[in-house]
């Protein structure tokens, strides 16, 4: 179980306040001409206002299977009989961070395969799966110049993709190094596409992604750092005070961005229904589709129908929260407390996050939403439904808010 620091021990600052006050003393006796060495500077301290965590403030459970592909997600291209079909899946709790440049990276190698050497702008191509990949795929595609595209998915609403949390950071992946400089660029070209929506530069979306402090326990697990330099700003050190009596001492990215991802969702899907086709269909097997291109984007369907077994579900728990004040909830934070057991036997990594999720349709204070878990394995018959719980009391003590 991680160990969070609430506050800085007096004796700590005076043991390193004497020893430094002694190694300064030690050098200019010693004649030297080095720097004198100085006492860090005092971290930002942030003040933070919790949600409002009691039982009548938690609306609807939310439960989720991210499509996790071990050894990185799939993205490739091959000759299946007598079709060109492309792979984009496996992305894990990461398929928001990743999806926009995922897209344009499989796109790029599907239009410039030997295999489709005969494809033309005018001819059929068929998305698999009506999740955010897939939505970004068609998009990439239609900015391409392609006009004959049907997403086909045996369902439109409420999937995983509606249901996702929404910080851009590379979390719940299992890539192999081989493949972590492909991830890292698409993440910046992913990066650069949502910050341009934030900032309303984007010149096909106005809304869908906002810029706000994210918070983590520390860099590395952040995922963040090999942005930093590129497309964001380096971390800082802060402390949190939540006005409970309760401080963290955290790192702060404040050009990290949130992806509302049901309202960017609905942009996604507004712009491209007069663009494409949207045809509800079952896919079992490529055959299904009449289709010589194809593109993948089944998630965790995907792994059946390319009969994948690298694909496995990771069970997620969110809670929406309701009757907040939105404007206290303009930061996200994201921390792990360890991993455990489940009730059913399955291994179990917990952690706590809160973005400012809002799902389109409900009340303007009904804004936030609470994380979460990890348990690879799970499936929908196995919801593990005691997690909800066990999330929330998790919440609550890191915010101070019981004892």
């Amino acid at each position: 179980m991680r160990k969070y620091l609430s506050t800085i021990s007096f004796s700590i600052s005076i043991l390193i306040f004497v020893s430094c006050g002694w190694a300064q003393s030690a050098a200019r006796i010693a004649g030297s001409t080095s720097t004198e060495m100085k006492l860090p500077a005092t971290p930002e301290v942030r003040k933070i206002t919790p949600p409002k965590l009691d039982q009548a403030y938690l609306g609807k459970e939310i439960l989720c299977e991210r499509p996790m592909r071990h050894g990185s997600p799939q993205l490739s291209v091959e000759k299946i009989g007598d079709q060109v079909v492309a792979h984009d899946y496996g992305h894990g709790g990461s398929g928001w961070t990743l999806a926009p440049g995922s897209a344009e990276y499989v796109n790029q190698l599907f239009v410039t395969s030997p295999y489709a050497s005969d494809l033309k702008k005018d001819s059929p191509i068929t998305i698999v799966g009506a999740g955010v990949i897939g939505l970004f795929t068609a998009y990439d595609l239609v900015q391409r110049g392609y006009t004959n595209i049907t997403i086909m998915a045996d369902r439109f609403e409420n999937l995983t993709s509606h249901n996702a949390g929404g910080l851009l950071a590379p979390v719940s992946m299992d890539n192999d190094p081989k493949m972590q400089a492909v991830i890292e660029k698409i993440g910046l070209d992913a990066y650069r596409f949502y910050a341009q929506v934030a900032k309303g530069t984007h010149p096909d979306f106005k809304k869908g992604a906002v810029i706000v402090p994210s918070y983590f326990d520390n860099r590395e697990e952040s995922g963040l750092e090999p942005y930093v330099g590129k497309v964001m700003q380096p971390a800082k050190e802060v402390v949190l005070d939540f006005g409970t009596g309760t401080t963290r001492k955290m790192v702060a990215y404040d050009d990290g961005i949130f992806m509302d991802t049901a309202v960017m969702m609905t942009s996604l899907t507004d712009y491209l229904k007069p663009r494409v086709k949207f045809v509800q269909k079952k896919v079992n097997q490529f055959k299904d589709i009449d289709s010589h291109f194809v593109i993948n984007c089944a998630g965790l369907g995907a792994g059946a129908l390319n009969s994948d077994k690298a694909v496995v579900p990771v069970q997620g728990h969110l809670i929406m929260l309701k009757d907040q004040k939105p404007q206290d909830l303009q930061y996200m934070i994201l921390v792990y407390f360890g991993e455990a057991k489940t009730k059913s036997g399955l291994k179990v990594k917990r952690s706590f996050y809160q973005f400012p999720k809002h799902l389109p349709g409900t009340g303007v204070n009904d804004v936030g939403v609470v994380g979460g878990t990890f348990i690879e394995g799970a499936t929908w018959d196995m919801p593990n439904q005691e997690e909800f719980a066990i999330m929330m009391e998790g919440a609550r003590k890191f915010y101070g808010l019981t004892k």
